[in-house]
């Protein structure tokens, strides 16, 4: 009964439209990484599926649970390594490797070295981090501009009248208004979507050594720093004090048997997860778990039609995401460095971080946002840190005389 007195079309729209750059965006990835394992269509609907699925019980579950817009994924940075892998890793060895992840995933969050981790690291170090993933979201904005100068004036036109006449709704308006434009400039259309139910596939496990090391650990260690990381700080930044202990058990826990139908490890959104967090989905932080749970019911809707999301998603021109991904983030960008520069005793060591974030550099397998966190708290000790001098055994009998 809460949950539908707290129901608004803010919220249900903020939960929509982060499934729809997921699907739209990241799942790219996903369909690398079937190309480089030369799998079958239904065996990618059944991938698709599975890591519906999973996002979907566990964001439901956590939102429901713990009354906070917990929105989560597949591990988008994980799906990356497979692309290298395929087709020299067989499928049944990347399930067994998806399985092991899980497990070293469900080990740390239980054990809450996780929260440990979060409580060390600097409020504006964090918001710096995060405004430096965002960051390049935002700006293809202004470089779609050179692919589609018509849908892309457009839809700023239409993100700034929104936003201005009707900012809780402006999500809902802003799509409705881009479908059309891309429609009408870029020759979008949708005649060929036909709906088609999924056919999950069971996928027997084989581990191996190579597996284990080329993809069970680099994928948790991805996971844990490109997903649950940046993921829990959106949440921290928007106020709620939720522990990533309950969040990384249940995560981990719905991965294992969707990894048995291809599904790559489920994990906290990073990015969409800034649509459901702030006061766009709701004026009121309290009512915002209603985008988590509407975010898990649209999830639940493309796992039973993940062979149209193909079909679908596709259709439209990849331009028309970017514009969509990036108008939307636009908020919790402002929020994030907001956050950060309120934060004057280390300002500059939150630019630092924000600058190595926005690179997008990888090192040694590892992204942008560990290496931002690192870098930034590295400059957080140097500069701001206060050290203090070791007292001399004769400057202590000098002070009791």
């Amino acid at each position: 009964m809460s949950l539908y007195k707290d129901l608004s079309l803010s919220t249900l729209t903020a939960g929509f439209v982060a499934v729809l750059i997921s699907y739209a965006g990241p799942l790219a990835i996903f369909f690398q990484a079937a190309q480089s394992a030369e799998i079958s269509a239904a065996m990618m609907s059944s991938w698709v599926w599975a890591i519906s699925i999973g996002a979907a019980l566990s964001g439901i579950g956590l939102s429901l649970w713990l009354r906070v817009p917990v929105v989560t994924a597949w591990s988008a940075p994980g799906t990356a390594l497979l692309v290298s892998l395929f087709p020299g890793l067989s499928l049944n060895e990347a399930v067994g490797a998806y399985i092991t992840a899980a497990l070293i995933i469900l080990v740390i969050g239980v054990t809450g070295t996780f929260d440990r981790l979060i409580r060390l690291i600097p409020p504006g170090i964090a918001a710096a981090m995060m405004a430096g993933i965002l960051f390049q979201f935002g700006v293809g904005v202004f470089t779609s501009l050179e692919q589609a100068p018509a849908l892309a004036v457009g839809m700023l036109a239409a993100y700034l009248g929104f936003k201005r006449l009707s900012p809780r709704y402006f999500l809902v308006l802003l799509l409705m208004t881009g479908i059309a434009l891309a429609v009408l400039f870029e020759g979008a259309s949708l005649q060929g979507v036909a709906w088609q139910l999924a056919e999950p596939q069971l996928i027997r496990p084989e581990w191996t050594l190579g597996a284990t090391l080329s993809l069970a650990i680099p994928l948790a260690l991805v996971s844990l720093t490109g997903q649950f990381l940046p993921g829990m700080a959106i949440l921290r930044g928007a106020g709620y004090r939720t522990q990533a202990r309950p969040i990384l058990t249940v995560a981990s826990l719905v991965s294992l048997p969707m990894a048995l139908f291809g599904g790559i490890t489920t994990v906290v959104a990073a990015i969409t997860a800034a649509l459901c967090t702030g006061k766009e989905a709701h004026p009121d932080p309290d009512k915002r778990y209603v985008a988590g749970v509407a975010n898990g019911v649209f999830y639940l809707l493309g796992a039973l039609f993940s062979g149209s999301i193909v079909l679908l998603f596709t259709s439209l021109p990849g331009t028309f995401v970017a514009l969509l991904a990036g108008l939307a983030l636009i908020g919790a960008i402002a929020t994030n460095i907001s956050k950060a520069a309120a934060e004057s005793d280390h300002l500059e060591a939150s630019i630092i971080t924000f600058l190595a974030t926005a690179s997008g550099m990888s090192l040694w397998g590892l992204g942008s946002a560990f290496w931002g966190v690192v870098i930034g708290s590295v400059a957080y000790l140097v500069l701001h840190r206060p050290w203090r001098r070791p007292v001399d055994q004769r400057d202590q009998v000098v002070q009791r005389r």
